[in-house]
C-alpha cells in the first residue's frame, strides 16, 4: 500500500526537515534559536592548526543579530522573540552553532548547556550542538545523553568531505576515520546524529561526491543530514585565493540537478535538514545566486518535482552492488 511507504507522508519527494519537525511535535511550530557559546577551535588556535579550514570565516553562517548580543542568557530570549514575531514559533530548540561546541572541558560545557537550557524550560524542546568529530570522546557523549530525559538530543558533527585528501588541502584538521571513530563512540547512542556535507570542494569531480550517500548510508546512526554547497567568503583562506585564481563553482542550476541524482541514493529515513547553505550577502564572494533563501529553495524543489526525484528511490539497487 502506498500509506506503507515513508514517502506517503513527505510533502516533497525527500524526508524534509521542516515537515518532520511538525508531525513530530504535533503540529507546533519548532524554530532552532542559534548562540555563540564563545568557543574557539582546534584548528584555529593552534592545538591542530591555525586560520582554520580554508573556506571557513565563522562570521558568514552565523547571524549578525546572534553575534551581536553578548550574553548567552539575552541570545536565547532575543532569538526565541525573533521566532515567535516572526514565524510563529511555539517551541525552540537551542543550537550552538558558531566554532567547536565541545571545545572545552566537560564541566564547563554543561555550565554553558544548562544556562542556555533552563531559561525557557517549558518551551524549549531540544538541544543541538555543533562540533568537529575529533572533539568528541566519552565524557561529552554521557553529558549529552545526561539531556535526553527531557530535551531531544542532536549532536551535529562536520563531514564536509569523505576523502582525506582534500581534507587535507582544506585544512580541515582531521581525517575522516576521525568522523568514523566518532560515530562508532555513538553507534548505540540516545542521541541524533546530524552530519554536515560540502559539495564543490576543489578536485571533486561529481562521481566522487555522489559517493557522499553510500557514506552516509553505512552509518545507521546518522538520523539528520545538512547539504550544503561550498561558498567562497571574505575572511577566508580561500576568499583570498579565490581572488587570485578563480575555479568552477556551482550554478544554481547545476546544483539543483546534482541534488535530483544525490536524493535518490540517500537512504529514505535519513532526515534532510537542508539542502544548501545560505551566507550574508556583505561576505559573499561566490557563488551569488541573486535570490533569496526560500526562492532557491522553491527552485531546487521545482526542478525536483519536474524530474519525479524520490529520496532513496535507488538506495536497494546501491545497497545490493555495494
Amino acid at each position: 500500500m502506498l500509506t506503507d511507504s515513508p514517502a506517503a507522508t513527505w510533502e516533497k519527494g525527500y524526508n524534509n526537515y521542516g515537515p518532520w519537525l511538525k508531525r513530530k511535535y504535533n503540529g507546533q511550530r519548532v524554530f532552532k534559536v542559534i548562540v555563540d557559546g564563545g568557543f574557539t577551535c582546534p584548528n584555529r588556535d593552534g592545538s591542530k592548526g591555525y586560520g582554520g579550514c580554508t573556506y571557513c570565516n565563522v562570521d558568514s553562517f552565523t547571524p549578525s543579530v546572534s553575534r551581536q548580543a553578548p550574553t548567552l542568557r539575552e541570545q536565547v530570549i532575543q532569538g526565541m522573540e525573533r521566532a515567535r514575531k516572526g514565524n510563529k514559533a511555539d517551541k525552540f530548540v537551542i543550537y550552538f552553532q558558531p566554532n567547536t561546541n565541545t571545545y572545552a572541558p566537560t564541566h564547563y560545557l554543561k555550565m554553558l548547556y544548562d544556562e542556555a537550557l533552563s531559561i525557557d524550560t517549558e518551551n524549549i524542546v531540544g538541544l543541538s550542538v555543533g562540533t568537529r568529530p575529533d572533539c568528541i570522546d566519552a565524557e561529552k557523549i554521557a553529558l549529552l545523553e545526561s539531556y535526553t530525559d527531557r530535551f531531544d538530543v542532536d549532536l551535529e558533527m562536520g563531514m564536509e568531505s569523505i576523502y582525506n585528501e582534500t581534507l587535507g588541502q582544506i585544512n580541515r584538521g582531521c581525517t575522516h576515520d576521525d568522523l568514523v571513530k566518532a560515530l562508532k563512540l555513538v553507534e548505540n547512542s540516545k542521541l541524533d546524529i546530524c552530519v554536515h556535507t560540502i559539495f564543490g570542494l576543489p578536485g571533486e569531480t561529481k562521481e566522487m561526491m555522489l559517493k557522499y550517500a553510500g557514506e552516509i548510508n553505512r552509518f545507521p546512526q546518522i538520523k539528520f543530514v545538512k547539504f550544503h554547497h561550498l561558498h567562497i567568503v571574505e575572511g577566508s583562506v580561500m576568499g583570498v585565493k579565490y581572488k587570485r585564481e578563480p575555479f568552477k563553482l556551482f550554478s544554481l542550476e547545476e546544483y539543483a540537478d546534482f541534488l535530483c541524482d544525490l536524493l535518490p541514493l540517500v537512504r529514505p529515513d535519513v532526515v534532510i535538514q537542508r539542502l544548501f547553505g545560505i551566507s550574508d550577502w556583505d561576505l559573499l564572494i561566490a557563488p551569488n545566486w541573486g535570490l533569496k533563501k526560500s526562492e532557491i529553495q522553491y527552485f531546487i524543489d521545482q526542478r525536483l518535482l519536474e524530474r519525479g526525484v524520490v529520496q532513496g528511490s535507488k538506495y536497494a539497487a546501491l545497497s545490493l552492488g555495494h
